[in-house]
């Protein structure tokens, strides 16, 4: 592999040239700028340098973690089943449904990426092992009698923490997409051999746990109770949650192909250490938790990326007969019939009595929402036969801020949830179920059961306990409230890929509704057809490495099959 190579490492060898994120809160701590005619003098004598270095890993989180601009500059979910492109031209998302990816064009193609956060994270590790005598140079230690002083030591331990759980990160979102990689632990310099071989997933993995379990009490307890200002930065519970991810994707039948029970244990046990932190829950109502300040507000989110103040995913995302909206994607009547109903359900109004989180997360006909009624049937304002409306009968609303005022160019505080406490519930009820069956805790926080029906009983929601009877009939249930629960938050395709469920899933029709008004004012629902899709098992099932990676590697790096 020459991953860092040629015009990569003279880029990053010693002057990162990265722009300052759009996660901060109040202040920007993650100030990623770097003297463009940096040395190793320079980083010798000036101490502030250092903390440069310390923000450089966080550098690519906004392109790797941020799911509100995660293909199309919009959401994930239209490489799903759970929403189309309102356009039929060809988009980048195009590429995956109708299978089109190749090692020359992948539009999540963030191996470089990745590796670039990676070497940021190895060049301030490498850098700042004597930050303590460095950080006494040329200061004043003396005026307040050294406070800042030990301050500053005290956050350069925490970065530098921070630092290998960012790199078990990267590593996480690679092999999620490509399996093995080059397991690369040092800075490379432009004379270092950089064609490195792929370690497998295990190995990979295993370099995860370890990063993790051997830097997780030198991290900051919590950034909130410690300084507000550098809130969102990696925490304990944020480094315990990659880890958890991480040894679930591997339990997951696409690593998992022994069906190693071990597998489940570790990743059971895991979550429960994030558990008895005790300082999660889920958020009293679903239909705000992802709106406005409350992402980042909330008791329920573990780790938020930071976007400021936008109207950017109401203006993309809004129907387009509503002022300023531009109707980009539009939810699947697939995604929509997944909604359980209720006892009261009525054929007749297929809307109403439904698990309540469908009305939170998608507007159907008859929604009030942007301020009006959603009318879809033929002469409606919404009326399919119309230029640019929703194709399938659906608009979004999870994530958008209702009514707000795009001619006038309002907007509101917009984070991405990474990791949040009602996923860690159902990805914990997954393992445990898995591991040791519905009903049985192992002496931990809770059953499989117990789990999946807290995130049923959110007061808002309020759905009933789920009444599976064995571990397989337990399995479904969580794969259902996983679609409904998370719909949209970039969950749906990953879980298909490591539940090998997206061959049958990945290949269905994607469907819509169209409505009728009748002469006594019945509204009447008829199901379409809107798209096919392609999914091409088993090659699909992990990314192809660009093949530009393949050619400057001199035949180290070796392909993944069927590309």
């Amino acid at each position: 592999m020459r991953t860092m190579k040629n015009n990569f490492i003279e880029r990053y060898l010693i002057a990162f040239l990265l722009v300052a994120l759009t996660v901060s809160c109040e202040k920007d701590f993650l100030d990623t700028r770097i003297d463009t005619q940096m040395t190793d003098v320079n980083v010798e004598s000036d101490y502030h340098v250092l903390f440069q270095f310390a923000n450089a890993p966080y550098s690519q989180l906004y392109r790797v973690a941020n799911g509100f601009s995660a293909i199309d500059n919009n959401l994930f979910a239209v490489c799903s089943d759970e929403a189309v492109q309102t356009s039929t031209g060809y988009r980048q998302s195009t590429t995956f449904t109708k299978g089109l990816m190749t090692p020359y064009n992948n539009p999540d193609d963030l191996y470089s990426v990745c590796y670039e956060g990676i070497r940021a994270a190895n060049y301030f590790l490498e850098n700042s092992e004597d930050y303590k005598e460095r950080l006494s140079r040329n200061r004043d230690t003396i005026s307040d009698n050294g406070k800042q002083y030990q301050l500053d030591v005290a956050d350069l331990g925490f970065y530098r923490a921070e630092a290998h759980v960012l790199r078990a990160f990267y590593y996480y979102e690679l092999i999620k997409r490509y399996g093995d990689v080059p397991l690369v632990e040092t800075t490379l310099s432009i004379n270092d051999n950089t064609d490195i071989a792929r370690s497998n997933v295990a190995d990979i993995v295993h370099f995860i746990e370890k990063e993790i379990d051997d830097h997780l009490f030198d991290l900051q307890e919590n950034w909130l109770k410690y300084d507000k200002n550098k809130q969102g930065r990696i925490d304990k519970a944020v480094a315990l949650s990659i880890k958890h991810r991480t040894l679930m994707l591997f339990a997951s039948p696409l690593y998992n192909t022994e069906g190693d029970i071990n597998r489940w244990k570790k990743a059971a046990a895991a979550a429960n250490e994030i558990f008895k932190l005790n300082a999660y829950s889920l958020h009293k109502k679903y239909g705000e938790l992802f709106t406005s300040d409350q992402s980042v507000k909330s008791a329920e989110t573990i780790w938020a990326i930071r976007l400021g103040e936008n109207n950017s995913l109401e203006w993309k995302n809004y129907p387009i007969n509503s002022p300023g909206g531009n109707n980009e994607i539009t939810p699947t009547d697939n995604l929509v019939s997944a909604y359980e109903k209720l006892t009261d359900f009525d054929e007749a109004n297929p809307y109403l009595n439904r698990d309540p989180r469908l009305g939170y997360t998608i507007a159907s006909n008859g929604s009030m929402w942007t301020g009006r009624e959603i009318q879809i049937y033929e002469g409606g304002t919404d009326d399919y036969t119309k230029p640019n409306v929703s194709r399938t009968g659906y608009y979004l609303k999870k994530f958008l801020n209702n009514n707000l005022d795009l001619v006038n160019d309002a907007s509101k505080q917009r984070s991405w949830i990474v990791f949040r406490y009602g996923e860690l519930l159902l990805s914990y009820a997954e393992a445990m179920n898995e591991a040791f069956g519905p009903d049985n805790n192992n002496g931990y926080a809770y059953t499989a059961r117990e789990a999946v029906n807290m995130v049923r009983a959110r007061p808002d929601v309020a759905m009933a306990e789920v009444n599976a009877t064995g571990q397989n009939e337990m399995r479904d249930k969580i794969k259902h409230e996983r679609r409904i629960e998370l719909a949209f938050e970039g969950y749906r395709y990953w879980d298909l890929i490591r539940w090998k469920d997206a061959e049958e899933a990945l290949n269905a029709t994607l469907l819509g509704v169209v409505a009728t008004v009748s002469g006594d004012a019945k509204v009447n629902y008829e199901t379409i057809a809107v798209e096919n899709r392609v999914f091409s098992a088993p090659k699909m099932y992990l990314y192809p490495i660009s093949q530009f990676e393949i050619v400057k590697s001199n035949g180290v790096l070796i392909q993944n099959p069927g590309w």
